[in-house]
């Protein structure tokens, strides 16, 4: 019987660790870039780094907040305002249970009475202007 080439050897363990992913072994490269967008993303969006930390548990702390500051010092320096998102954020399945509503009214109450907050209304249209 003859002994299997150290090349083959070579060749299957390079193909078993090519698919680490696919098993749910992350890469640390990969998630600390994954980080770092995720936490300059939150800062160029107005959130708080703790939210941004809550909103994505899977990512690296330490990336996430390494990316939050390098955006929060650009933005500072060229005078960047916060873009605000359109969309409420996809909370995690775990955090969904958690959240509940105030259930106070109070924004029901103004809607429908016809009310409307004065400075909204003065930001909504100095947005609006080209």
């Amino acid at each position: 019987m003859s002994r299997p080439s150290p090349a083959l050897f070579v060749i299957v363990c390079l193909a078993a660790l090519a698919g680490c992913e696919q098993l749910g072994i992350p890469d640390p490269k990969h998630a600390a870039a994954e980080g770092q967008a995720i936490g300059a993303a939150c800062r160029q969006a107005g959130r708080a780094l703790e939210d941004c930390y809550q909103l994505n548990p899977s990512a690296p702390k330490s990336a996430v907040f390494s990316g939050w500051r390098e955006m929060n010092d650009y933005m500072t320096v060229h005078k960047i305002a916060d873009v605000k998102p359109l969309l409420p954020p996809q909370l995690p399945k775990s955090l969904k249970g958690k959240i509940q509503d105030s259930g106070d009214g109070e924004a029901d109450s103004k809607e429908s009475s016809g009310e409307t907050d004065k400075t909204t209304d003065k930001t909504d249209a100095a947005s609006s202007k080209p």
